[in-house]
């Protein structure tokens, strides 16, 4: 009776165990990290994110220098 007790108790816990492990957690990363090694594959559209990050980069530092000028 109490071996059985043991094993049941042992089940509950192994079976309340996490599967996920931190190194491996796809939510850490940005979706601009995302789409960056999304451009970097060899899947069809690819290079069409690569091109909207690069303009997206592109206006991004064109309003930054807009924002730096002085009235």
């Amino acid at each position: 009776m109490k071996a059985l007790l043991i094993v049941a108790a042992a089940a509950c816990l192994a079976g309340c165990a996490s599967d996920k492990t931190p190194a491996n957690d796809r939510d850490t990363m940005t979706q601009r990290q995302r789409d960056s090694v999304l451009s970097q594959s060899g899947l069809p559209g690819a290079q069409g994110v690569g091109r909207a990050l690069s303009a997206s980069d592109s206006v991004r530092a064109r309003n930054a220098r807009l924002d730096s000028i002085q009235p």
